[in-house]
Order: C-alpha cells, then structure tokens, then sequence
C-alpha cells in the first residue's frame, strides 16, 4: 500500500541543482505545481508519473514508502498506481461512455465488469461539470469540460489509483471548487499543474517551478486561506460573467453589480 512518494531533487535547465533535497507527498493531500510558462511544471509531473530514477533529463528520482518502485509500476499499466490526466484527450476509439467506463472496470478489476462503480463514476463527473454527461453518449461527443470531468472521474473512482496528476483542469471548464472538495473525501495524493489562484490556494502546499527547478516549495497559510475566500468570489463573479454571454445576454453595469 502506497503511503508516501518522494521526490529526491535533480537540476533545471541549466544545470542548476535543486536544493530542496526531497519532498514528501502523503496520501490524502491536494498539491498545486505552479510557475511560468516553460518552468518546467510538465517535466516535473512526468518524473513523477514514470518514476524517475535518475534516468530522465531532470536527474531527479522518485520512491515509493522510501523505496524504489517496483519494475510492475513502470511497465504493467494495470498496476501502475499513477493517472494522468492531460490537456490532451484526444480518443482513438469512439465508444459510447457507458462501454469505455465499463471496459476499464474490467481491466482494473480482473476481468469483471463493475456497473456499479461505473453508476459512481458517472454521478461524480456530472457533479465536476455544467452539461451533465449520459452514458449513451460517445466519448467523441463530449465536450473538453465533460471530457475531463469523466476522466477525473474514472481515475478516482474506477481505476482508484492512489496518485492523480491534473494538468491544468481550469481550462477545461469544470467547476474547480467542487473538484477539490470532492476529491479530499477519497484518500489519494492529487497533484494540480496549475495557473489558477482557486486550485492553488485550496492546496495543501505549492511547489514553486523557474528554470525547471523547484525553487521553492510553499504551505497554504492561514492568511491565504483568509485570502481564498476574496478570490472565489472575483472568480464566481467571472464565472457567471462567462456565462450570461454563453447565453447570448448582455452585460449590464446592473448585472455586474449584482454578482459582485
């Protein structure tokens, strides 16, 4: 059983050496990985997803408990215990959603089918997004925001692999907060790249990329707890901005005020 992954640090772009040394991810925390563009946040979450050792161009390593993955974790993806969820999801087979659920249930659980999980999944992903997702639909019907919403899904709930990387969800359309809050009651280690001051400040630490370094690694403190609340309301405020003109309405001074 997975309890902890450590990162053990390597060197950025140039070759400057981290100075963190390791950081400790433990099961039941929510991690933001920020930066610029280019910092290296990618990199960092692929050292992660393949279990460094060493090997990669950040010469950074990766262990399991204090110890080396085992060879299964890297090359036998029924065992790996890491999700990725990219920006990137594109499907080469046009299933109906209810068949790719019902396919990965049998791969993860032996070769039986679990519609029941598949019942979890579904009611989870239509509460991360605004355009609820039907089982009959086809995985290429979906839109980015249902798109994510359901992987984010089938990771947590179907394939429950102990570690989920997200690579920038805010893009996607799904209601953040609720996300976060959904993802705490499973016990896993969540890993956000993200741009989003909501998802960073709803973490428990921040890691810090420039020059693909980590150079600073950040607990969420009581005063930016205090904070998060000013900028969930800005971002609702944005949120139904987005919306009314989604809706073809106009944006009134009036309107403004009242979601403000």
């Amino acid at each position: 059983m997975i309890e902890t992954i450590s990162v053990l640090s390597g060197h950025g772009k140039i070759g400057r050496s981290e100075s963190f040394g390791r950081i400790d991810l433990h099961m039941g925390q929510v991690v933001s990985i920020v930066g610029p563009t280019g910092s290296g946040k990618t990199t960092l979450i692929n050292d992660i997803e393949l279990f460094a050792n060493g090997d990669t161009p950040s010469g950074r390593r990766v262990l399991i408990n204090d110890e080396p993955p085992p060879a299964d974790f890297r090359y036998n993806p029924a065992r790996n215990p890491i999700a990725l969820i990219t920006q990137h999801t594109t499907f080469l087979s046009d299933l109906p959603v209810r068949e790719f659920l019902l396919t990965h249930s049998r791969v993860r659980n032996g070769k039986r089918e679990a519609p029941e999980l598949v019942a979890q999944a579904i009611e989870f992903a239509n509460q991360l997004t605004g355009e609820p997702i039907d089982l009959d639909n086809r995985m290429t019907e979906l839109s980015g925001g249902q798109t994510r919403a359901l992987l984010i899904a089938d990771a947590t709930v179907i394939c429950s692999t102990p570690v989920v990387l997200l690579d920038e969800v805010e893009n996607a359309g799904i209601h953040r907060t609720r996300a976060v809050q959904l993802l705490r009651q499973h016990r896993k280690i969540f890993i956000f790249v993200t741009h989003d001051p909501r998802i960073a400040l709803l973490s428990d630490f921040r890691l810090v990329m420039q020059q693909g370094c980590v150079t600073q690694v950040l607990q969420t403190s009581d005063e930016e707890q205090e904070v998060s609340i000013q900028v969930n309301r800005l971002d609702d405020t944005l949120s139904a901005l987005r919306e009314r003109l989604r809706q073809g309405q106009r944006l009134t001074a009036r309107f403004l005020e009242a979601v403000a």
